[in-house]
């Protein structure tokens, strides 16, 4: 076999489908995990210096957002390491049913391996479908803080009265408490707010990590897919297999009783 004929082999043992699902899943994470990091640094940070100036009345907040953050540098671990487990699992399961392998056979082992990753599949794809609506709460926030922005600012100059009757009450998002001070920005203060930088690039980085963790819920239902066909597969191979090894001992033991037959023959001739 030459050079080109090796390589067009290898290349047939590629699971193409799980290499494009991992390459999603980790894109997703990735995106996931570091816009939410920053994202959630510049959200408290605009909360201290605008909206609640007593530390004691965001404390709890504070500790919930650490947390957030260390939770980030778990799933970033989790994925990395589950996503190269499934690709290996992808190279398994294709190598199985393209026998590219001469005396390779799929077991009850693997069987079993394939369909408790289908099933940890499943529970991490509904578990994600859950995070990517969480990731959608602080858009809608900062939605609404840069559409009352843009009120603002389409009011003519003269309507100072006006505009300071535009109003963003954090407070009534349950993030701090209702005695928190100031706790809401109205007018001048509330259009300061979204010109600074940090607002803008919140903002835009929840957007980013929104965008992700829906790139990862795609991955995964990507990933479902595979693994339940390549289980499905390896059952179907592993039927072929017992048929055939049946098939063969059939075959052998005909072929002793016709050699064995033989024998007494001449014998008696």
């Amino acid at each position: 076999m030459g050079c080109f004929e090796c390589c067009i082999k290898c290349l047939g043992g590629v699971p193409y489908a799980s290499l494009v699902a991992t390459i999603l899943c980790f894109s997703g994470v990735a995106l996931f995990c570091g816009c939410g990091h920053v994202a959630l640094t510049g959200t408290l940070n605009i909360l201290e210096q605008h909206f609640s100036s007593n530390a004691s009345d965001h404390a709890l907040l504070t500790e919930v957002i650490q947390l957030m953050q260390y939770v980030i540098y778990g799933i970033a671990s989790f994925f990395f390491l589950y996503g190269i487990i499934l690709l290996a699992e992808g190279f398994y399961t294709t190598s199985a049913v393209k026998e590219m392998h001469s005396e390779f056979k799929t077991t009850a082992c693997g069987r079993c391996i394939s369909g408790m990753f289908v099933f940890l599949t499943y529970i991490l794809g509904v578990a994600w479908l859950g995070v990517f609506g969480f990731s959608a709460v602080p858009v809608f926030m900062f939605y609404n803080i840069r559409s009352s922005c843009d009120v603002l600012k389409a009011l003519p100059v003269n309507y100072t009265t006006a505009a300071e009757q535009i109003c963003v009450d954090i407070r009534q998002y349950g993030i701090i408490p209702w005695n928190a001070l100031p706790g809401k920005a109205c007018g001048s203060a509330l259009e300061n707010i979204c010109e600074t930088q940090q607002f803008y690039m919140s903002y835009h980085l929840f957007i980013v990590a929104c965008a992700g963790a829906g790139a990862t819920v795609i991955a995964l239902i990507h990933f479902l897919m595979v693994l339940a066909s390549n289980w499905a597969y390896l059952k179907d191979a592993s039927k072929t297999q017992a048929y055939q090894d049946i098939k063969a001992k059939e075959e052998q033991e005909l072929q002793d009783i016709q050699s064995r037959s033989k024998e007494q023959l001449n014998s008696y001739t």
